[in-house]
């Protein structure tokens, strides 16, 4: 199954193309669900009276999945809650809380891409992501929130659970209790799996803006952030693209301008112009006039590969590529086994590949799109060749 996730500047026309996607993909015979993330419902105004055998349409619910997960938080901790003297909270009262939402569409993404064996499968999932800025940090989301487990409720510790008792009497403060680690067990699964559907090669990112300055700023930032997630950008999408034919007048300025910005997305992508109706597309003979692709090519592998250079200049050089990065927003620090790596307003940290972990940071450069960082074997650590 492949997974085509769409994002693009508020404005831009994301939730538009992604109808028009998901319709074109049906019309050809493919098995698709069109996932909508909006807590409104954008979907059914753009997609209007369009229906064909092969699209499913789909909204995530984040109230409802919210106050089942609190439920069940609640079932599992009633012991501690009991003897609190704490009382329950009902479903009425119970209101999403900040991140919620995000978690909502990251569970319904790992569902339609992993679907229980009782449940409909689907050849593709198109999901209608929300603007650029909030769809990066949806999608930092599962790794970082992994991270931040493994550092609060270190996996290893649990093997020590029936000596709990023993080392809270001992150190004189309670220990954490078997429901939190349990709870965190299992919510670092379903991270897992959302990060693997992320991660997995059928899964691509398809940009959507509108050609001209602010757009040309909008998918530089937005290429930058997703190429720092090892995400593939397969499509770039421009919207209300004015006709050549109209280039005469007060326009001619307007059509110029896109048309420059059109070029120079050409060289970094695959174009899709969607040519300017005059109205907001409604139906589905609107959206098959916008001729917007359907998944397309078959998608290739991200990698961040280390070539071998120490026969010849004594290092090792991991190649990550950042398309569209400048050199004065870049920075680096080593923390242990890890790399913090910071690209304008976006940071990740990433684990060193095993090698590289028993090498020093010798330097760094930014060549043709990817940063180059040199490391140096450290003869401490290094295996020593007669």
């Amino acid at each position: 199954m492949r997974t085509l996730l769409i994002t693009g500047p508020g404005g831009s026309g994301r939730t538009t193309t992604a109808a028009a996607t998901a319709l074109t993909a049906a019309r050809e015979g493919t098995r698709t669900l069109l996932l909508g993330t909006d807590r409104t419902d954008t979907l059914s105004p753009v997609l209007g009276d369009a229906a064909t055998p092969h699209l499913t349409v789909r909204r995530v619910d984040p109230d409802t999945d919210f106050r089942t997960d609190l439920a069940a938080l609640q079932d599992r901790a009633a012991s501690a809650l009991d003897l609190l003297g704490a009382s329950r909270l009902d479903p009425e009262e119970i209101a999403p809380l900040p991140g919620a939402e995000e978690l909502a569409v990251l569970r319904a993404l790992r569902d339609a891409a992993l679907p229980k064996p009782e449940e409909e499968a689907y050849d593709l999932v198109v999901v209608d992501l929300p603007p650029t800025p909030r769809a990066l940090s949806l999608l930092a989301l599962p790794e970082e929130l992994r991270r931040y487990l493994r550092r609060l409720l270190p996996p290893e510790r649990q093997a020590a659970r029936a000596l709990r008792p023993v080392l809270g009497r001992l150190a004189g403060v309670p220990m954490p209790a078997e429901w939190l680690y349990g709870t965190a067990a299992r919510l670092d699964l379903e991270l897992a799996a959302v990060e693997a559907v992320l991660a997995d090669r059928d899964t691509v990112v398809r940009l959507v803006a509108e050609p001209g300055p602010s757009g040309a700023d909008a998918v530089r930032a937005a290429a930058l952030g997703l190429a720092l997630r090892g995400l593939r950008v397969d499509a770039l999408v421009a919207t209300r693209v004015l006709p050549e034919s109209e280039a005469g007048g007060w326009l001619a300025g307007p059509v110029a301008q896109q048309r420059k910005t059109l070029e120079e997305w050409q060289e970094s992508y695959a174009v899709h112009p969607v040519t300017h109706l005059g109205r907001d597309p409604r139906g589905g003979d609107d959206l098959a006039a916008l001729a917007v692709p359907g998944a397309g090519a078959e998608p290739g592998a991200v990698s961040w590969p280390v070539t071998d250079s120490a026969a010849d200049d004594g290092v090792l050089v991991w190649h990550i590529p950042l398309p569209g990065a400048r050199r004065d927003e870049l920075d680096l620090i080593r923390r242990g086994d890890e790399l913090v790596v910071t690209a304008g307003p976006f940071r990740r940290i990433v684990p060193l590949p095993s090698a590289l972990r028993r090498c020093t940071v010798d330097g760094a450069a930014l060549r043709e799109g990817a940063l180059r960082v040199r490391f140096r074997p450290d003869p401490e650590l290094w295996p020593r060749t007669r």
